[in-house]
C-alpha cells in the first residue's frame, strides 16, 4: 500500500475521489516527485497526463492517475528484479556463494592484512609510557 489508489469521496450525485492518506508516505512522496519530474519534461508520463486532461479529468485527478501508473511501473520492476535475483544465485543476492570464507580451514593473510607493530612501551620515555597504560 502506497496511498495512490483513489478513495471514493462522493456526496449525493457528485462523484469525486481523493488520494488516500494511508499507506507508506515515503513511497507516496517519491511517486509524487516522479510524477512532477515527468510533467516538467517531455516524457511519456506527460503525454499520459495530457490525455487524462483531454478526457475531462481535473489536474489533480490526472496527477493521481499518473502517480498510480508510476506506482504500477515501479512495482512491476521490483517484482522483475526480485525474480531475477533469486534465479541468479542460491543466496538470493548476486555474487552469493554456498561456501563461506569464515569457514575456510586455512585462511590466507596478505601482508597488508597483518597488524603493524606498535611502539614498545619500554623504548618510550617514562612519561609517554604511563600515558599508554
Amino acid at each position: 500500500r502506497n496511498g495512490t489508489a483513489p478513495i471514493d469521496a462522493s456526496s449525493g450525485d457528485h462523484q469525486r475521489h481523493r488520494l488516500s492518506r494511508a499507506g507508506n508516505r515515503r513511497i507516496n512522496r517519491v511517486l509524487h516527485i516522479m510524477a512532477i519530474v515527468q510533467l516538467r519534461n517531455d516524457t511519456p508520463g506527460r503525454g499520459y497526463y495530457r490525455r487524462k486532461l483531454a478526457a475531462g479529468k481535473t489536474p489533480m485527478e490526472a496527477l493521481r492517475c499518473l502517480k498510480r501508473r508510476l506506482s504500477d511501473v515501479v512495482y512491476k520492476q521490483l517484482v522483475h528484479d526480485t525474480k531475477r535475483a533469486t534465479a541468479a544465485s542460491p543466496g538470493g543476492h548476486s555474487g552469493a556463494t554456498l561456501t563461506s570464507s569464515a569457514a575456510d580451514p586455512t585462511p590466507t593473510i596478505d601482508s597488508s592484512d597483518k597488524s603493524l607493530p606498535g611502539p614498545q612501551p619500554a623504548s618510550l620515555p617514562p612519561a609517554a609510557a604511563t600515558l599508554l597504560t
